[in-house]
């Protein structure tokens, strides 16, 4: 299988009141490195998997609205715990419903997405599925 995996960043703000999330209950900010690999069975005829420069932008667009966020805020996440593996499911959706939307060309070879975020050099979460 080929890929081509991308990588951007978002700050944002959050909290997570629940014990069982320790210091974290309280409002905090955190920097994720964020990667979107781009899975296909081959590469097309002139050699790609996907465009680069179109993956890179669908991943700032999925991104952008939670750029400088208090996830808190935001009305759609009202009520649930916006942790890691969270934001990895929730960016995937966006990319994958611009992959059907035709929003990276000819996506109909793509076979699957997967969204890593990094918390820190030491910790990291992922989410990936079929297309």
């Amino acid at each position: 299988m080929f890929a081509v995996e991308v990588r951007d960043h978002i700050m944002i703000a959050h909290s997570f009141p629940s014990p069982t999330f320790g210091p974290a209950q309280g409002v905090h900010g955190a920097t994720f490195t964020v990667d979107a690999a781009f899975f296909t069975d081959s590469i097309d005829d002139e050699g790609l998997v996907i465009d680069m420069g179109l993956a890179t932008d669908a991943l700032g667009a999925a991104l952008a609205p939670l750029r400088y966020q208090n996830l808190d805020d935001v009305p759609a996440f009202k009520g649930k715990f916006t942790t890691t593996e969270f934001l990895c499911k929730e960016i995937f959706d966006s990319l994958a419903q611009t992959a059907r939307d035709g929003g990276l060309g000819d996506a109909s070879r793509l076979k699957k997405l997967r969204i890593t975020l990094h918390e820190s050099h030491v910790a990291r979460a992922w989410y990936e599925a079929n297309l």
